[in-house]
């Protein structure tokens, strides 16, 4: 459906929105559900016009990306086409269902700027940031700090998180469901923020506390009023991991594309942090440790 988006974030096999994006980028920021590829999408080459850098991009799906160039992926496809010598072109479609056929897989663009590693139907490139899923919560509360969610202080508090997400499946495990607060994974970002919503709960204090893929959360937190604490959650236990790679999505089969991609990620990863950590991205290292500064 036209205009509906996932906004969870990256989940097992779908790109980062979106993860995430998820993302996104998700992604994966970013939790997308895509069509499979045509049989002609997955027998790509690399005779494919690179005059123009063509990014495949949602038009309404911030902080990734937007129409007006406002998202993080916006600006890391700027440096991107700065750095390649190449002007920028979108492909404008909604991160639904039907995404890579009608984007990618339809050649109407050569790269996703997030996207969960490891997520069919695309070639990953190698990651350019490691997030996760965060706890929200404000500062002057006593869940300030919470960083799993097996901590006793969770217990019998209202939770919010989005519904049919990652963390649910933990929230379940640690018995936190009956007080929890759902929102709605797929709405029309023209007109619905289920992550903005969700912030104005705890800020208001209708909520006690939030679960946010890291991205959105720490973009959406930046803007609130009220002093939040954004703490990724990376020391659960068991699966689905809530901590992702996040790298930029490709056709198969075009492998130069890949290693001119991947020598853009070695040699802009400074730059490409600072974008990240200046939109509020909870970065992680390899041993998932925040990173605070761009070298």
């Amino acid at each position: 459906m036209a205009g509906v988006r996932a906004v969870a974030g990256p989940s097992a096999g779908l790109a980062g929105r979106g993860v995430a994006a998820l993302m996104p980028a998700l992604a994966l920021a970013l939790a997308l559900a895509l069509a499979a590829p045509t049989p002609a999408a997955a027998q790509v080459s690399d005779l494919v016009d690179r005059s123009t850098l063509r990014v495949c991009a949602d038009p309404a799906n911030m902080p990734f990306t937007n129409e007006e160039g406002q998202g993080f992926e916006n600006k890391i496809a700027e440096l991107m086409a700065e750095k390649l010598g190449l002007p920028l072109d979108y492909t404008w479609f909604p991160q639904a269902t039907g995404f890579y056929r009608m984007t990618l897989g339809a050649k109407r663009c050569d790269v996703v700027m997030g996207y969960v590693a490891g997520g069919d139907p695309v070639l990953n490139t190698n990651p350019y940031y490691r997030s996760a899923w965060v706890l929200v919560a404000r500062k002057d509360s006593d869940l300030a700090g919470v960083d799993t969610l097996e901590d006793p202080r969770l217990k019998g508090r209202r939770i919010g998180v989005v519904a049919g997400s990652p963390p649910g499946d933990l929230m379940t495990r640690n018995g936190l469901m009956p007080m929890a607060k759902p929102y709605a994974l797929m709405v029309d970002r023209r007109f619905e923020s289920p992550a903005e919503a969700m912030i104005a709960d705890i800020d208001s204090g209708d909520i006690d506390a939030g679960i946010l893929w890291g991205p959105i959360g720490g973009y959406y937190a930046k803007k609130s009023q009220i002093p939040l604490s954004i703490v990724p959650l990376v020391k659960e236990k068991g699966d689905p991991s809530l901590v992702y790679r996040i790298t930029f999505g490709i056709r198969p089969g075009e492998l130069n594309w890949k290693h001119q991609l991947n020598e853009f990620i070695k040699s802009q990863q400074g730059a490409i942090d600072r974008i990240l950590l200046d939109y509020g991205v909870p970065l992680l290292d390899g041993q998932d440790r925040p990173i605070v500064q761009a070298p």
